[in-house]
């Protein structure tokens, strides 16, 4: 599609069983106070009843909530779907069990076009059952720090705390789908290596949900290994940008995740997450000798491994209690 409506944004919600969230996602989207909006949920084979519901929300909507489906392929592959159908000049994304303030894409877009700029970004705060932290969060202003370091410390914001120019989308040729977790990390750091305008609203405007680890469906080393592997990619396409952090600073960056993950893992006795990234870890981060019993155990079979671990906290325990 060569020509796009000027002033509309669409909105891209994947849902893919998300019946109990998913209404207060398009109402959401729908209670929007910037005027011109298109929704466009891609339905990726649902099997809670997703697909009714958001027919059910749709009808009343004709030409303003569109709804597409496709067999399960996961969020990355439906936020391309979608895109193909977009029909806005800006873009923004929406998971169906997220939520904006009603102001949100007012304010994004109306910075953009005050500065020009090709994305916009805001505060967000997390929230559900799975959110350790519930405090709001405003982020830095990326346009007056050095925001490649920045972006390769962690994700700078959350796939529904960004809207983005369509042509930057375009440029970019979408999301990538080779790795489960990290595909908007990924578009993140592509985004960057095009130097845009990035421009900042610091207010809370986005809702991220968070699960319980356990209801996770992709296990905690994948999530960890994939966002390492954007910011090595990052790094190794377009080292003039990383060039000024130097080699130490860059790997702590890049690898600076995997002993806190490790052992973030160990304490919820996710052993298998916790014993693949110990291993990474001695490879990869700059680890001490207080880590090495960790780190040389999780060369064990897991079986060993785990009853090892469990006799070294056991005897820590025993001495706290003395």
């Amino acid at each position: 599609m060569d020509n796009f409506e000027p002033a509309l944004i669409s909105v891209v919600m994947p849902c893919f069983n998300a019946a109990p969230y998913v209404e207060e996602a398009v109402g959401s989207v729908l209670r929007q106070t910037y005027p011109q909006v298109e929704l466009i949920v891609v339905d990726d084979g649902s099997t809670d009843g997703s697909a009714d519901l958001v027919a059910r929300l749709a009808a009343p909507h004709p030409g303003r909530v569109t709804v597409l489906h496709q067999t399960n392929s996961g969020p990355y592959a439906a936020r391309n779907h979608g895109l193909t159908h977009a029909r806005g000049n800006f873009v923004a994304f929406l998971d169906a069990d997220d939520t904006w303030h009603p102001d949100a894409l007012r304010q994004l877009h109306a910075a953009m076009t005050d500065t020009l700029a090709d994305a916009a970004y805001c505060g967000w705060q997390n929230v559900g059952e799975g959110a350790a932290n519930t405090q709001p969060y405003i982020p830095p202003n990326y346009a007056e720090t050095d925001a490649a370091a920045l972006f390769l410390r962690a994700c700078p914001w959350p796939i529904n705390g960004v809207l983005l120019r369509r042509q930057l989308v375009d440029t970019l040729r979408g999301f990538s789908e080779r790795l489960p977790t990290a595909m908007d990390y990924d578009l993140w750091l592509r985004m960057l290596a095009q130097q845009p305008t990035v421009v900042r609203v610091p207010d809370v405007l986005a809702y991220y949900r968070r699960y319980p680890r356990g209801d996770a469906h992709i296990p905690r080393w994948r999530q960890v290994f994939d966002a390492i592997a954007v910011r090595e990619d990052f790094v190794r396409h377009h080292p003039a940008q990383v060039a000024h952090l130097g080699r130490a600073d860059r790997d702590a960056r890049v690898y600076g995740s995997l002993l806190p993950e490790a052992y973030r893992c160990h304490w919820r006795r996710d052993t298998d997450s916790s014993r693949r990234l110990f291993r990474r870890a001695f490879r990869r981060a700059d680890w001490k000798a207080r880590d090495a019993k960790y780190i040389l155990a999780s060369f064990l079979p897991a079986s060993v491994f785990d009853s090892l671990i469990r006799l070294v906290d056991a005897r820590r325990s025993a001495r706290n209690r003395i």
